[in-house]
C-alpha cells in the first residue's frame, strides 16, 4: 500500500484537538501523501456538495479505477497556489469498495501544507499547481487493490478582506510581509491598556464565528512588556492552530474577542492579563499580551451520527 494511502488511514486515528499550553489554540496535525494527477478514471464518480461541509460522493461500487486521475469538481475565485506558500487544505477520503471514511478533516480541522512535493507529495503537488484558492478536487487511485477517492477543498492561508480602521498611536502597529506573516511594534512608554482591545485590521467576507465551533487561525503572540514574539504559526514548518471556541477552552481574550468576527479577517487582541493567564503557573501570568489573529476556517465538528449519515447517502448506482 502506497504512503498516501497508510498515511490516510493512521491520521483517522491520530486527528485529536489538544489545546496548548502557552497560546492555547490546539495543534491538529493531518498528513497527506501523493495522489493522482493523470486523466481521471473512465468510471463515474460524481461529487457533490456544498463548500465548508464533507461532500457525497455517488459511484457504483465496488469503484473500479480504470485510469488514475484527478478531476476539478470547481475550480476556485482567489490567489493562485504558488510555490513554496502556505496552503489549506479540507480532505475527505473513502475506499471504494464499500465507502468505508478513511479520512475527513471536515470533522476535525483543515490540514496546513506547505507547496512543495516535499510537503504535499509529487502527485499531490501537481494536481494543486496553478490552482485558486476555493477549487475542489477529485483524485482517485488504485493502492494493492484499494480504490481511493479523494476530495480536496483548497481554503485561504492567510486573511483577505477589507481593511479596517488603523489601530491608534496607543496601540501596537502592525505591518505585514508578502506572505502574510506580521510584525507587531508595541508602543514605547504606553501602559497596556487594562480592558481587552479587539481591533479587526481586516474584515473577511465569510461567516462570524460561533461558540462551539472549531476555529483554525495563523497566529503571532507578542508581549507588550518588552515587544518579543512568544510564540507563532508563521514559521516555517508550523502549521495553522485549531481548538473549540467559546466554550472555555481558550483564554477569555480569544473567546471574548474572536466570536462573532467573519471567517477571513485579521483581528488585533490586546489581552490584559485578567483575560489571559492570570492566575496560572504560565510564565505569561502577569502579562498583557499581543496577539494578531488570522481567521481561516470556522466551522461545527462533523460528529459521529453525521458521518454515518454521510456513508449512507454514498449511493451505489445500478449498473
Amino acid at each position: 500500500m502506497s504512503s498516501w494511502v497508510r498515511v490516510l488511514v493512521g491520521a483517522l486515528a491520530a486527528a485529536t484537538v489538544a489545546v496548548t499550553a502557552a497560546c492555547a489554540p490546539a495543534s491538529l496535525p493531518v498528513d497527506v501523501g501523493p495522489a493522482p494527477t493523470s486523466s481521471a478514471s473512465q468510471q463515474p464518480l460524481q461529487v457533490t456538495g456544498a463548500s465548508g461541509a464533507p461532500p457525497t460522493l455517488e459511484y457504483e461500487q465496488p469503484f473500479t479505477v480504470l485510469r488514475p486521475g484527478a478531476r476539478m469538481v470547481w475550480p476556485g475565485t482567489g490567489d493562485v497556489l504558488e510555490r513554496d506558500d502556505p496552503v489549506l487544505l479540507n480532505l475527505y477520503a473513502q475506499d471504494g469498495r464499500d465507502g468505508t471514511e478513511l479520512q475527513n478533516t471536515f470533522r476535525t480541522a483543515p490540514a496546513g501544507y506547505t507547496m512543495t512535493e516535499k510537503s504535499l507529495g509529487n502527485h499531490l503537488f501537481a494536481a494543486l499547481e496553478g490552482r485558486r484558492v476555493g477549487t475542489r478536487l477529485a483524485l482517485m487511485e488504485e493502492q494493492d487493490g484499494v480504490p481511493v477517492l479523494l476530495v480536496v477543498d483548497v481554503l485561504p492561508a492567510r486573511a483577505a478582506g477589507r481593511e479596517g480602521v488603523p489601530p491608534g498611536k496607543d496601540l501596537p502597529q502592525v505591518r505585514l510581509d508578502d506572505l502574510g506573516a506580521p510584525t507587531v511594534r508595541v508602543p514605547r512608554g504606553v501602559k497596556p491598556p487594562t480592558d481587552l482591545v479587539v481591533h479587526p485590521l481586516l474584515r473577511g467576507t465569510g461567516p462570524q464565528v460561533r461558540a462551539g465551533q472549531i476555529l483554525t487561525v495563523e497566529f503571532t503572540a507578542v508581549r507588550w512588556s518588552d515587544g518579543k514574539v512568544v510564540d507563532t504559526t508563521w514559521t516555517e514548518g508550523t502549521p495553522p492552530q485549531s481548538a473549540e471556541i467559546g466554550i472555555g477552552r481558550l483564554v477569555d481574550g480569544w473567546d471574548q474577542g474572536l466570536l462573532e468576527q467573519t471567517v477571513g479577517s485579521q483581528v488585533m487582541l490586546v489581552v490584559p492579563p485578567d483575560s489571559g493567564f492570570a492566575n496560572t503557573a504560565s510564565e505569561l501570568a502577569g502579562e498583557t499580551m499581543v496577539y494578531v489573529v488570522d481567521i481561516l476556517d470556522a466551522h461545527k465538528a462533523v460528529a459521529g451520527d453525521d458521518e454515518d449519515t454521510n456513508q449512507q447517502d454514498t449511493k451505489k448506482k445500478e449498473g
